[in-house]
């Protein structure tokens, strides 16, 4: 093709530049933003356009400004943690909050024994030792006892119903 390409020339190619845009943004409008800057820069750009391939130089130009692009993210991406204090959190999200919701009802779900030994070495960090003397209990109770109830909690937090702490006698 010469460098006077016609707009029927652009028209026919559009739906193998938004494929190919797909391709590299998987996101269906960033792919016709990609599509839209990339014909930008070349009817901007036709005086540049040699007697090459017309598909070939649009794919060119397409990739180039996905790349840049994805550069330019980082920057701002890297200028935005510069400017944000470290020590400010980002609020959670609702599916942050609604599991952490859930697995505070299922923690009260415990016995009270389980609930005790999971807070005085999951969450006060008491080691085996310590938590025995604290609840004056023999060591090998204590970790059998944090034993079942570590696997109780995730039992209910995969959804099943904990095992009833009474046995059932025949």
């Amino acid at each position: 093709m010469s460098q006077d390409f016609t707009d029927d020339d652009l028209r026919e190619l559009m739906p193998r530049l938004r494929r190919f845009a797909a391709s590299l943004t998987r996101n269906e409008a960033s792919a016709d933003d990609l599509v839209q800057s990339c014909l930008e820069r070349a009817l901007s750009r036709r005086r540049q356009h040699t007697d090459g391939d017309l598909r070939a130089w649009l794919f060119q130009i397409m990739y180039r400004r996905f790349v840049d692009s994805q550069r330019r993210t980082k920057r701002y991406a890297g200028l935005l943690a510069l400017l944000l204090p470290r020590d400010e959190a980002l609020a959670p999200s609702t599916e942050d909050i609604v599991l952490s919701r859930a697995a505070l009802a299922d923690f009260n779900k415990l016995t009270p024994e389980q609930r005790a030994l999971l807070l005085l070495v999951s969450v006060e960090g008491l080691s085996y030792q310590e938590a025995a003397h604290a609840l004056d209990l023999p060591i090998g109770t204590v970790m059998s006892r944090l034993s079942r109830a570590r696997c109780a909690l995730r039992e209910l937090n995969d959804g099943a119903r904990p095992a009833s702490p009474l046995r059932i006698m025949k």
